[in-house]
């Protein structure tokens, strides 16, 4: 084994190693649109799910099978029949998705006892477990659109599935429902897979999907500055949707997103938009910090915020010893109730347990991130990424292309956050001006 990969292995794998411990323990619904299994992307898949399974992730899998059900109609001369985002299920559709479904379920299951050698998932044992879990209700007449056999989530057997996924099963979902007297409703796998996340109260709910995520500006072309929006509050996502036209198909911006909200007001604290498109992009969303998609997230406003003048005394008493080890530069009193408004703080029952700043150089199309802290007691529970996520989005609002960073010991930290080592030499010319060379303090950079 080559010392490079040695290199890159060891410090990759320690900064891996958080999340495996974060989300061992945790419930996660995945929705696969139907899609990616005909773009021939479930080996892959299954793989990354058999991982994630045994890094002691409880997983709920639900499938789509949109294509799959228009092949079936066109092999028979039907036309697929679509309303209000909707398909409407006449009795050749309702055929065409129960077989439709029960290939795919078998697919899905054969993918998963494939312990093939050389592979991620050589020498595992993953028992897949579907079931009659969902109880369904007809959609009826909207608008004048009668959709017949087309159903809508009635109830979720939520102690059926905790039992199955305690005993250490994936569980299976199709989109199908049954009425109590026993008739089938075609579903929706992103109504099943959100109504499950919600009465599982799951602490992800992730969508693989033909679109890479929602981008910073919706309705703005791909481009450098208009990447996608990788963390997406609550609160702006419900604003974002309620500019949008209601989806029809799911390359509609608002299609996932819709869902992702109503997961997210309803306890689901964060659900995610992925590409399947990209390999691995289920690893690169859980296990890496940045991630791929876009992640909606339900923030309290009371934990994470924008300080004012009342916090002062709290964030003073935060930075006071770290001040005075030599990790923060001295601020006094005065200084930090006239740039009160510039601080983020987390609180905790009261107390402020974490904060940065951020001051802006809209001449040089930057800002700096200063004064990033989090208590002892807390510490490694993830609020010193969320402060900086929430950075990163002020600093997009302001309109400036990167955020820097001065530090003489936690340059570590920042570099496996996306930021890299510059030349003092780079920083703005009025922050220049205030650098103290004797303190011999890194400059990292992150582009935004």
């Amino acid at each position: 084994m080559s010392a490079v990969f040695n290199f890159t292995f060891v410090p990759w794998f320690r900064s891996v190693a958080p999340y495996i411990h974060l989300h061992r323990g945790k419930t996660f619904v995945v929705g696969i649109a139907g899609e990616a299994i005909a773009a021939g992307k479930l080996q892959h898949l299954a793989q990354d799910l058999a991982l994630i399974q045994s890094m002691g992730v409880k997983i709920v899998l639900v499938h789509g099978f949109r294509p799959q059900v228009n092949e079936q109609l066109a092999a028979k001369g039907h036309e697929a029949k679509y309303s209000h985002g909707m398909r409407i299920t006449d009795s050749v559709a309702l055929d065409c998705a129960q077989e439709a479904a029960g290939q795919l379920r078998y697919e899905i299951e054969a993918a998963f006892s494939q312990g093939l050698p050389n592979t991620p998932m050589a020498g595992s044992t993953v028992r897949v477990i579907s079931g009659n879990f969902i109880t369904a209700r007809p959609v009826g007449i909207v608008d004048g659109v009668d959709f017949k056999h087309s159903g809508l989530v009635r109830k979720v057997d939520t102690k059926g599935i905790m039992r199955t996924l305690e005993f250490g099963a994936m569980v299976l979902l199709s989109p199908f429902g049954f009425s109590p007297t026993g008739e089938a409703f075609n579903l929706t796998m992103e109504e099943v897979a959100t109504s499950v996340a919600i009465e599982l109260q799951a602490d992800k709910l992730i969508f693989l999907t033909e679109i890479p995520g929602v981008r910073i500006h919706p309705g703005e072309p791909d481009s450098e500055d208009n990447p996608i929006d990788t963390e997406l509050p609550l609160a702006a996502a419900e604003k974002l949707l309620a500019q949008l036209p209601n989806p029809s198909q799911p390359t509609d911006t608002a299609f996932y997103l819709q869902h992702c909200v109503k997961a997210c007001k309803s306890g689901v604290e964060r659900s995610h938009i992925l590409p399947f498109a990209v390999d691995g992009a289920l690893l690169l969303e859980i296990y890496v910090h940045d991630g791929i998609g876009t992640m909606v997230i339900d923030e309290k406003l009371e934990s994470l915020r924008e300080a004012t003048a009342d916090d002062v005394g709290g964030i003073l008493q935060l930075i006071e010893p770290f001040e005075q080890d030599g990790t923060l530069v001295k601020r006094d009193r005065t200084e930090i109730e006239r740039d009160a408004d510039h601080y983020t703080v987390i609180e905790h029952d009261g107390v402020i347990f974490g904060c940065a700043a951020l001051y802006p150089y809209p001449e040089a199309k930057t800002a700096e991130m200063a004064a990033l802290t989090v208590s002892p007691h807390s510490q490694s529970q993830g609020d010193g990424e969320r402060i900086l996520k929430r950075i990163e989005q002020r600093a997009r609002a302001m309109g400036v292309k990167s955020i820097f960073v001065l530090t003489t010991r936690t340059m570590h930290w920042f570099i496996k956050r996306g930021f890299v080592p510059v030349d003092p030499e780079w920083l703005p010319e009025a922050r220049k001006r205030k650098y103290n060379i004797n303190r011999k303090s890194q400059v990292l950079v992150k582009n935004l």
